[in-house]
Parts: structure tokens; sequence; C-alpha cells
């Protein structure tokens, strides 16, 4: 059974930084699209980040462009997240999300596995 399950969240003061591990087991998803998204309370899911297949494309939202970086190490199924400068604005429960679809993809329906979420919580 596919499965993933992100790690690395906690509470961090403002302009600290935190690194997200997200470990992919049951499949390989050396393949897949593999992005980051995240839900505030009250607020809707959101599209944080995404990398191809190879790490060779990643895209951000605005929100987060310059501060974090997605980055994936195949041999270890394994997508990262690095935060930098966070805000209290990030705080969220941050979704690890793998896409059959081929290439960059912000669309959360075409996301075909999810993890169960990590709580970054981001204190002022």
């Amino acid at each position: 059974q596919a499965q993933l399950v992100e790690s690395g969240g906690g509470l961090v003061q403002a302009g600290g930084s935190l690194r997200l591990s997200c470990a992919a087991s049951g499949r390989t998803f050396s393949t897949y699209t593999m992005g980051w998204w995240r839900q505030a309370p009250g607020k809707a899911r959101e599209f944080v980040a995404s990398i191809n297949w190879s790490g060779g494309n990643t895209y951000y939202a605005d929100s987060v462009k310059g501060r974090f970086t997605i980055s994936r190490d195949n041999a270890k199924n394994t997508v990262y997240l690095q935060m930098h400068s966070l805000k209290p604005e990030d705080t969220a429960v941050y979704y690890c999300a793998a896409s059959a679809v081929s290439g960059i993809t912000t669309v959360s329906y075409e996301y075909n596995y999810w993890g169960q979420g990590t709580q970054v919580t981001v204190s002022s």
C-alpha cells in the first residue's frame, strides 16, 4: 500500500527555519511529480510547491517564493521542503502529495496520493 509520511513540523519563531521531509513507501515515486500543500485553520488547502520527477523543474506559490525550496532524493524515495524566513501566516498543516501527471501541477485533484500532514506553527 502506497503511503506518504511527513515529518519535521513543529513550533518555530518568526524568521526561523524548518525542514519538512516526506518519506514514501509501498511503491516507487521516482516517476511522480511531488508537491507540498498546506491548510491553515478555517481556510482551504492551498498549493505551496511542486517538483517534477527528476528534480529539474520546480514551481512555487508566490507567497513562499524565495523563502521555501522543494527538493527530492529519488534514491531515498523522499521529498523535502526547506523553509526559511518563516512568518506567522505560514502556520498550517503541511501535506505531501504525489501526482502521476507529467510535469508540474498546482491542481489538487491531479494528486493521487496524500500524506496525513505535519503541523507547522510560527509564533510572532
